[in-house]
């Protein structure tokens, strides 16, 4: 895998096999949600976007925090830039760039991930985490509310596990974070890699519509109620099943032959 990015910028860029590799790099700040950082990342996530080459995102770390939240050392630590005369990317527009990301991300979670960090990890499409860090909503104890984050946690939490989490500032273990729905899967930190490898591998043998379209099925059909659903799923399948790469897909299974937009060696 070839580096695209400086060793020393906040955030590090890489592509290979269809998959693109964006990692914090501000390992001395524990990948604190900075201006610098939140930048860095929302023009990587643009840059994922526009990468024909890139087919799936791998979300990761540097160091033994993947993210410790927002970045307490500033002069208005997790406050929300309202005025948009200013342009500068926050930590919602981050959000909205993976939500709406037509290309699964994939969280590899190489350390501890707290406050903001953990809305990180719950935004992502699948994220899996090394068993033996911890993960947790620490906010109430310097003050504040996961309210932001919010938004992207509660959706894959019930309503027990979100009051105690939210309300007790508890660190937990990676097993515990599945149970609650945070995360897809803890493991051992050596079998990390081999994972994500394996999660991937299945990722970019779908197609990139379909792939989009299943995001977009997750993200809307819950909001909707059962007819309406009804009604705008079976305009969505009809849509899908026309489309000419789903004509190319089936082809290709009918001859037994991966689709063309399978990387070579998949």
């Amino acid at each position: 895998m070839s580096t695209e990015t400086n060793q020393n910028d906040p955030i590090l860029y890489q592509v290979s096999g269809g998959v693109a590799t964006i990692t914090l790099n501000m390992a001395e700040r524990k990948n604190s949600l900075s201006d610098e950082l939140v930048g860095s990342l929302s023009a990587m996530l643009d840059r994922a976007q526009a990468d024909d080459d890139a087919r799936v995102i791998v979300l990761t770390n540097t160091g033994n925090t993947f993210c410790a939240g927002a970045d307490l050392k500033s002069a208005r630590p997790g406050v929300a830039d309202t005025d948009k005369s200013t342009h500068r990317r926050t930590f919602v527009d981050v959000f909205q760039q993976i939500l709406g990301s037509p290309k699964p991300v994939v969280g590899r979670i190489d350390g501890h991930a707290t406050g903001g960090g953990v809305g990180l990890v719950a935004a992502c499409d699948i994220s899996v985490m090394r068993n033996d860090a911890k993960i947790g909503f620490t906010e109430v104890r310097i003050g504040v509310a996961p309210a932001v984050i919010s938004v992207v946690c509660l959706p894959k939490m019930t309503r027990a596990d979100a009051s105690e989490l939210f309300l007790t500032g508890e660190r937990i273990t990676p097993d515990r974070a599945v149970e609650a729905g945070l995360i897809n899967r803890a493991v051992d930190p050596d079998d990390v890699d081999d994972v994500v490898s394996g999660l991937v591998a299945m990722l970019v043998r779908g197609g990139p519509m379909a792939l989009a379209g299943a995001k977009e099925l997750i993200n809307r059909v819950p909001q909707m109620d059962r007819q309406t659903a009804f009604e705008w799923t079976t305009v969505k399948s009809r849509e899908l099943f026309l489309s000419e790469e789903a004509q190319v897909g089936i082809a290709a299974f009918n001859k037994r032959e991966p689709a063309p937009w399978v990387p070579e060696g998949d």
